[in-house]
């Protein structure tokens, strides 16, 4: 058995984060010791280690919680479901890599039309792209005159 400290630096995460998880009622603590302490268990360290990598995917803690539902309950439930949930967030992440895709050219687009000269910046695409909220156009960079 491990008092909170010790199973929280088992899994790497801090005690806060445990009481976090029981207060979501993803975790609980059914033993203590005489003077009140916390007791956990090694299932107890597997379903912390289970909910950290959970998060570390970027899985909602409701998402979380009906993966564990399964994991606990394998009888009255299918591997259909656990892949449903992944799948899901699989398709989260695909968009996200998507939108940041497009920052990414855009980006590029704003660092390419600007010279990144030492002059003045009162004629600088970038500002003035993000002024306007719109494309950079090339031709207003450092025209010098």
């Amino acid at each position: 058995m491990y008092r909170i400290g010790q199973l929280a630096k088992m899994a790497d995460v801090t005690p806060d984060t445990i009481r976090f998880y029981e207060k979501q009622q993803m975790m609980n603590h059914e033993v203590r010791t005489e003077g009140g302490f916390r007791l956990y268990s090694e299932d107890d360290l597997q379903r912390l280690r289970f909910i950290r990598y959970g998060r570390q995917l970027g899985f909602s803690l409701e998402s979380i919680r009906g993966l564990l539902s399964i994991r606990i309950d394998p009888e009255h439930h299918t591997c259909q479901e656990s892949k449903a949930i992944v799948a899901k967030r699989l398709d989260e992440v695909n968009g996200m890599i998507a939108e940041l895709q497009t920052i990414q050219r855009s980006l590029h687009r704003l660092a390419d039309t600007c010279c990144g000269d030492a002059h003045s910046s009162a004629c600088c695409s970038i500002l003035e792209a993000l002024e306007r909220g719109e494309e950079p156009q090339p031709e207003i960079c450092c025209s010098k005159d």
